[in-house]
C-alpha cells in the first residue's frame, strides 16, 4: 500500500471529523424519542426519517449524522445519553476515523465499549 497517497487522505479525514466535534458530550441535546427526519446536506439520497424507538433506526440514523453532519447538526440531532449507550455497537459501524477521533475527545465513550477495541 502507498501510504503516501492514504497517510494525508486519512489525517484530511480526522481533521474534517475533529472539527465538527462538541466542545463537550453533554452539548448533544437531540431528541431521545419519536421520528427524526434529516436534512438534505446530511442525507441526499434513500431514506430520510428515522425512529428514535426503534435500535437498528437510531443506530443508522446515528451513523449517518456522525459521517455527513455538520457540527450544528450533531448537537441538534445526537443525544449524548443515546451516544454513549449507543457507543459498543456503533463504534463497529462507523469509519475508523470518526471512532478514532471521537474516543480521543470524549475517553467516557471507552468506557462504554468492549473489552476489545481491535473490531473494525
Amino acid at each position: 500500500m502507498d501510504t503516501t497517497i492514504t497517510a494525508p487522505r486519512a489525517e484530511v479525514l480526522r481533521d474534517r471529523y475533529r472539527s465538527r466535534l462538541p466542545k463537550r458530550l453533554q452539548e448533544l441535546a437531540g431528541p431521545v424519542e419519536g421520528n427524526v427526519e434529516l436534512p438534505l446536506h446530511i442525507v441526499w439520497s434513500g431514506r430520510t426519517v428515522y425512529s428514535l424507538d426503534r435500535s437498528k433506526s437510531r443506530m443508522t440514523l446515528y451513523r449517518t449524522v456522525l459521517a455527513e453532519g455538520l457540527r450544528e447538526d450533531l448537537v441538534a440531532l445526537l443525544h449524548h445519553r443515546l451516544l454513549v449507550e449507543q457507543w459498543p455497537v456503533l463504534r463497529r459501524l462507523i469509519s475508523p476515523y470518526i471512532r478514532e477521533v471521537w474516543e480521543d475527545a470524549f475517553p467516557e465513550l471507552l468506557r462504554t465499549a468492549p473489552a476489545d477495541t481491535t473490531a473494525a
